[in-house]
């Protein structure tokens, strides 16, 4: 896995992979030299329907033959870019577990609910701001 998010440019076929970058608004990155060079040399937009972005841990899944280009997200705007990568279903979840800091009640039966949903734990403890060997205990019980 690598640290990078990346654009990618990819055929239809395989556009279910990460989200177009326009469903993630305000993205820095979009407006910087490099990205734009990028995309005038692919002859795209940043509206392109085969141009999607991948958080680090879904680029394994990129075609080789894809262009690709590593871009820079800060924390938050990477969160939002998994957030619209996620399922209908673990997106929810996850908008329970950003509100999760200010909960009292329920908070470990949440927790329990988004790891049993497929949430990875260490996507729990990032929304929730629990340390991540808290939510691996939880997983594991």
């Amino acid at each position: 896995m690598t640290d990078d998010a990346y654009l990618v440019l990819l055929d239809g076929t395989d556009s279910t992979l990460g989200v177009p970058p326009a469903a993630v608004a305000d993205l820095a990155c979009m407006e910087t030299p490099a990205v734009r060079a990028w995309l005038d040399a692919q002859g795209v937009t940043a509206s392109s329907p085969g141009l999607r972005l991948l958080p680090p841990e879904d680029t394994s899944a990129v075609p080789e033959e894809a262009e690709r280009l590593p871009v820079p997200l800060s924390h938050t705007e990477l969160s939002r870019v998994r957030h619209h990568a996620a399922p209908e279903d673990v997106a929810r979840l996850e908008e329970e577990l950003q509100a999760y800091r200010s909960r009292v009640d329920g908070r470990a039966a949440l927790l329990v609910r988004a790891l049993a949903a497929g949430v990875p734990a260490h996507r729990v403890a990032e929304l929730t701001g629990e340390e991540l060997t808290a939510v691996e205990a939880i997983a594991h019980r």
